[in-house]
């Protein structure tokens, strides 16, 4: 039998203890020994090499990678790395399935960079904690027999794989079964023709076992799979703010099939997405435009349910936060990918291949590991920031932004306290007036007014309507210096929100060159219009009233031209130019050519009154 070799790494002086217990539990084990030989640095001859050349290379040749942390960072070299963070990361570059076991549960004690190691391998993969040998040694038995019968190393099926116990054919729907084939037909030439017996079906699908459905026979095509897999189901919240509150306005669990559950879960999150419905100039159709594409929701959410464990008691949780979408699934990822590798063309590692069979045959997923591709680049295309993918603990998370605005770009902004507080209670309502900033910040209606106008002149905000209508909402979706810095087909190293931060630090350079060049082609425009230069105008033109007074000069609207009646009223373009509004053929009145105006006086002899005419 081909053996394995097993990496054993960390810190030789704190764990020497535990690195001998390992090596002589496995070689003892009856069938860890048979397949798994230890390597322990320190046992190592003396040899004319350097020692990280050494361990290095035993690291690429390992089979398994063991990681054992303590509290101590260990010897650091000339660029302050130790040995035992090189062989992690050594391990992590080249896809080797690793083990961790972390001593004690006080992070607080460990040395900065200990802990840091520790949350960047929480990140990534479960980590185990023990507090003595024996649990370490009890674990480590665990991880290696688990390793091995993922593998099919030693016998034992898969958890989809087994016989589902006390279900059987009359427990599978045949009208879904219909459906599927006459999908599959026509979506991958599926062989079997439609109205083929569901026990065939289930047959070809690897599904049955001695006439008994399988696990994943069951979640794909069962009347009610809950009963035999009660975690088997898609929870779904929708949270009016930034975090978790009770009560969720909004609660629903799907159950049934999967096909049924990554539908209706797609289906609540673009329901309480705005949306943007065009016009239906090129189709009878009217075209909708989601805050996230809904490629990427439904991805997400297939993605949770054809990789998840379904051995775990919890199930697929999807919230909807006012400012992000996250989406949670029970399991890691398998040894060979990591969250870095998931933003690049990667091999398609399934951990449930039945199941991801039969959703790949009702083209629900591609099987080809483009699925993370194609939500990062559909969603930089959209103007948003990219997805996150992330391991905490047990469970595996991915984040989609609704907008730019994401935490990590509020804080490169240096906003103030009141302007934050403004800004959440903004995402919760949707829009915001001058009187919700006063009452959310603390703020007097001055101040209010003053950090208002900073963030729609730093591009955060846009104003609609004016005066007491007037109120405030995210400027979401401007294109203004390309699509908040992801251009596409540009390459580099930042991510989409860090772009637009940077271009958020300099907005206000960029607006004072962009109002300075729209100020002389506005003016270039109304010369002509109004039939005279207006070089010797004392007064410019503000770039916020340029767009306005593009259209039609501001005068003509406000007087009228009088009607002269003698050639003195008449104004000469080269004599001295009266105040008020200027144009060609305007005229203004004068003292001489007003009308006359009329008084009363009362006369006590006759009685009557009399009009005397005064010029």
């Amino acid at each position: 039998m081909l053996t394995a070799s097993l990496f054993v790494s960390s810190v030789q002086k704190e764990l020497a203890e535990e690195r001998r217990a390992v090596a002589q539990h496995v070689r003892e084990d009856p069938l860890l020994r048979q397949l798994f030989d230890v390597f322990l640095f320190e046992e190592l001859p003396a040899r004319d090499r350097r020692a990280d050349e050494i361990y290095l290379d035993k690291v690429d040749e390992a089979t398994v990678y063991v990681g054992i942390f303590g509290d101590e960072y260990g010897f650091e070299d000339e660029t302050g790395i130790s040995p035992t963070q090189r062989e992690f990361d050594r391990a992590t570059v080249r896809g080797i399935p690793r083990l961790i076991f972390v001593k004690g549960d006080n992070d607080a004690a460990r040395e900065p960079k200990m802990a840091a190691l520790v949350r960047k391998a929480a990140g990534q993969l479960i980590r185990r904690r023990f507090r003595s040998t024996e649990e370490l040694l009890r674990l480590l038995q665990e991880s290696l027999v688990e390793y091995l019968q993922d593998r099919g190393i030693i016998h034992g099926r898969v958890f989809e794989q087994r016989p589902c116990s006390d279900a059987a054919l009359d427990d599978i729907d045949p009208g879904t079964v219909a459906r599927f084939v006459s999908r599959a037909r026509h979506e991958r030439q599926f062989p079997l023709p439609e109205r083929t017996p569901a026990r065939d079906v289930l047959t070809h699908l690897h599904l049955l076992d001695d006439a008994q459905p399988s696990i994943a026979g069951v979640l794909l095509f069962g009347r009610d799979p809950q009963r035999f897999i009660p975690a088997a189901e898609v929870r779904c919240m929708h949270f009016h703010s930034t975090e978790v509150q009770r009560p969720a306005p909004s609660y629903q669990i799907f159950g049934g099939n999967l096909f049924e559950q990554v539908d209706q879960g797609a289906d609540f999150v673009l329901s309480k997405l705005d949306r943007a419905v065009g016009t239906r100039e090129r189709g009878p159709q009217a075209p909708v435009t989601y805050e996230i594409p809904p490629d990427v929701v439904r991805e997400a959410i297939v993605n949770a349910v054809a990789h998840r464990d379904y051995a775990s008691a919890a199930a697929v949780q999807v919230s909807v936060f006012a400012d992000r979408v996250e989406v949670w699934n029970p399991g890691e990822l398998p040894p060979e990918l990591t969250p870095a590798r998931l933003r690049e063309p990667h091999a398609s590692v399934a951990r449930n291949a039945r199941i991801c069979e039969a959703l790949f045959l009702a083209r629900y997923i591609e099987k080809y590991g483009t699925g993370t591709v194609m939500m990062i680049r559909e969603c930089s295309e959209s103007g948003l920031p990219e997805p996150e993918f992330e391991q905490r603990g047990g469970e595996f998370v991915v984040t989609l932004w609704r907008d730019w605005l994401t935490k990590a770009v509020m804080e490169k902004l240096r906003l103030n306290e009141r302007q934050k507080k403004g800004l959440v209670q903004l995402r919760a309502a949707g829009r915001i007036t001058n009187a919700d900033y006063q009452r959310a910040s603390g703020a007097t209606r001055k101040t209010s007014m003053r950090d208002l106008a900073e963030l729609v002149k730093r591009g955060l905000l846009e104003r609609i309507g004016s005066r007491k209508g007037a109120y405030y909402r995210f400027a979401r979706k401007r294109d203004i210096y390309g699509t908040y810095g992801t251009r596409p087909g540009a390459s580099s190293a930042k991510s989409s929100d860090e772009k637009r931060s940077d271009d958020m630090g300099h907005l206000w350079d960029k607006r004072d060159t962009a109002a300075s060049t729209k100020k002389s082609a506005t003016n270039a425009a109304i010369a002509p219009a109004a039939g005279r230069s207006i070089r010797g105008s004392k007064k410019s033109l503000h770039p916020r009233n340029a767009s306005m007074m593009n259209q039609r000069p501001q005068w003509e609207t406000r007087h009228k031209p009088a009607k002269a009646t003698s050639t003195s009223t008449r104004m000469q373009g080269d004599k001295k130019k009266p105040k008020g509004p200027k144009g060609p053929g305007i005229k203004r009145l004068t003292k001489t050519s007003r009308k006359p105006r009329r008084r009363t006086r009362h006369n006590p002899d006759k009685g009557k009154t009399r009009k005397k005419i005064r010029r």
